[in-house]
């Protein structure tokens, strides 16, 4: 069932900057908006869970360990 929503001005100079053609819809830029959000989230869980685990590994290094190397 397809719907009506009310965007402002600003928001559909947005979208419109947005898109990849002339011809895409705005439905298809709020998809891609919503894919690229939703990836984001599983790429930065995954990025958090390697961050864990080389912390778990030991492998972390202070502020002031990297600064005396860098000496």
């Amino acid at each position: 069932m397809a719907t009506t929503i009310q965007i402002s001005n600003k928001l559909q100079e947005t979208l419109n900057k947005r898109k990849l053609s002339d011809r895409e819809t705005y439905e298809e830029v709020i998809q891609n908006l919503i894919e690229d959000t939703t990836e984001l989230n599983a790429e930065t869980k995954k990025e958090l869970e390697e961050a864990r685990a080389e912390i778990k590994a030991g492998k972390i290094h202070t502020l002031n360990q990297i600064k005396a190397e860098m000496k």
